[in-house]
C-alpha cells in the first residue's frame, strides 16, 4: 500500500534530492580522526547577555504563543537595527515578520510569490536551498554562471538573461556576503545591478544573512536601492551565534508583507517566544556583538587563504561570511565530490564539493573557516601533504 500510495504524493518531491552538502556531512562524519570545515555555523557561543535573556523569559514563564508576526519589542529592535546598521528603514507593525530562521524566511516567500511556470534568476556558485524551494512551487530556476568575472553578477549578463525570459520573471535572488564563494558586492556593484533591476517588474529576494560578517567595508543591501521591489531576510543565527535558536526575519513593503504573512502563519503560527525574547536583547543590546567574531574570522580567513594557497589552490579571498571557495589543482581530480571523497579519506580533512552550489562551482571546493585555529591549523597541514604528494607525482612523471 505505502509503495502505491508514494505516486501519488506531490509529484516536484521527485525532481528533489536530500541535500548533497548534509549528505557529504554525514558521510564524513564516520571517518576515525575527520576534521570537518563543511558546515557553515559558527564555532561560537550565544553571548552571555542574549542566553540570560533567555534564561528570564523561561523565568517569566513566557511559554505561550507569542503574535504571528513575531512580538511587537522584538519588531521594533530589529527595525531600529536595519536603520542603524544599514540605512534601511521598515515599519514595525506592518513590514517585518519574524520566522524560524532565515530557511522558513525563504520558504515562506518562495512559496508565496510563485506561480507555476514563473521563473527565478539565481547568480551561482549559490546556497542551494534556494532550488528545491523554487521546484517545490512548480517554478524553475534560471542559473546565471559568475564564474568568469570573480564570482559577482555583471550587470551585462543580468540584462541578457533578463531579455532572454521575458515576463516569466517572477524574481532573482541575491546572498551576499556569498555562501559559499565569501564575495560580496561593492555599492557601486549593487547600483548597476539596481539601475538595471528597477526597469522590470520583478522581485528582489536580498538574503542578507551574512551582513554584519563582512571584512573592511559596511555591508549595503540591495534593497537600499531598490526599497518597492526589496524582500529582505536576515537574521540572529550568523550575527550573534544563535543557529540554535532559530531566529530569522523578512522584511518588505507592507502590502507584500501583508500576504507573505498569511504562508508564515499557516505554517509555523509563530516561532518560540523564548527564542524571541533573547533575540530582542541581541538586537537591542548586542547591536555590535558580531564585531568579536568577524575580527576573529578575518584572522582564519587570512590563515588559511594564505595556506591554500602554498599548497596550490587558487583561492578567492573573501570580503565577509567564513567560506573560502578554492579551485582544485590540475594535478587532482577535477570532479569536486570524487576530489573532497578522496581528501576526506586520506587526509582525514572534509570539505564541500563546488558542485553542489551550481553552475560555475564544479571544480572548486568550500571550506567553512568556522572553525577553531587549532583545527584550521592542523587541517591546512593535512592539505598541504595531500597537495604535495600529487606534486611529486607530477615531477617523476615529468623527469
Amino acid at each position: 500500500m505505502a509503495h502505491s500510495l508514494i505516486r501519488k504524493m506531490k509529484k516536484e518531491l521527485s525532481l528533489i534530492q536530500p541535500s548533497d552538502i548534509l549528505k557529504f556531512d554525514q558521510e564524513a562524519s564516520e571517518i576515525p580522526g575527520i576534521i570537518k570545515l563543511t558546515i557553515g555555523e559558527p564555532d561560537f557561543n550565544t553571548p552571555e547577555h542574549v542566553k540570560e535573556a533567555g534564561k528570564r523569559s523561561i523565568d517569566r514563564n513566557r511559554s505561550h504563543y507569542a503574535p504571528p508576526n513575531g512580538t511587537s519589542e522584538l519588531r521594533q529592535a530589529i527595525s531600529r537595527f536595519l536603520e542603524k546598521k544599514y540605512g534601511l528603514f521598515y515599519n514595525a507593525d506592518h513590514e517585518i515578520l519574524v520566522t524560524a530562521g532565515a530557511t522558513e524566511a525563504i520558504y515562506t516567500v518562495l512559496t508565496s510569490i510563485l506561480n507555476p511556470g514563473d521563473k527565478v534568476l539565481m547568480p551561482t556558485p549559490i546556497f542551494p536551498l534556494y532550488i528545491p524551494d523554487t521546484l517545490l512551487a512548480q517554478a524553475e530556476p534560471v542559473f546565471m554562471d559568475t564564474s568568469k568575472t570573480g564570482f559577482v553578477l555583471s550587470p551585462q549578463l543580468l540584462e541578457k538573461t533578463l531579455a532572454e525570459h521575458g515576463d516569466a520573471i517572477k524574481a532573482v535572488i541575491f546572498n551576499f556576503p556569498c555562501n559559499p564563494t565569501g564575495v560580496t558586492y561593492r555599492r557601486e556593484q549593487i547600483e548597476a545591478l539596481a539601475d538595471v533591476l528597477k526597469k522590470h517588474d520583478i522581485f528582489v529576494i536580498c538574503d542578507d544573512i551574512y551582513s554584519e560578517l563582512t571584512y573592511g567595508e559596511r555591508h549595503v543591501s540591495m534593497a537600499e536601492y531598490l526599497p518597492d521591489q526589496a524582500i529582505v531576510i536576515n537574521g540572529a543565527s550568523k550575527s550573534h551565534a544563535m543557529t540554535g535558536w532559530r531566529i530569522g526575519f523578512i522584511c518588505a513593503p507592507a502590502v507584500i508583507a501583508t500576504e507573505l504573512a498569511k504562508i508564515h502563519q499557516f505554517t509555523i503560527t509563530s516561532t518560540a517566544t523564548i527564542a524571541q525574547d533573547a533575540a530582542l536583547e541581541a538586537f537591542e543590546n548586542g547591536m555590535d556583538d558580531g564585531a568579536r567574531m568577524r575580527e576573529e574570522y578575518r584572522k582564519r580567513r587570512d590563515f588559511v587563504y594564505e595556506a591554500m594557497t602554498r599548497s596550490g589552490f587558487e583561492c578567492v579571498k573573501p570580503q565577509g561570511a567564513f567560506y573560502l571557495f578554492a579551485r582544485i589543482p590540475s594535478p587532482m581530480n577535477q570532479e569536486s565530490m570524487a576530489f573532497s571523497r578522496d581528501l576526506a579519506h586520506k587526509a582525514k580533512v572534509a570539505v564541500i564539493p563546488g558542485g553542489s552550489f551550481g553552475p560555475g562551482g564544479e571544480g572548486w571546493i568550500r571550506i567553512s573557516y568556522a572553525a577553531s585555529m587549532e583545527q584550521l591549523q592542523e587541517a591546512m597541514r593535512r592539505i598541504a601533504d595531500y597537495a604535495a604528494k600529487f606534486e611529486e607525482k607530477q615531477g617523476s612523471v615529468q623527469q
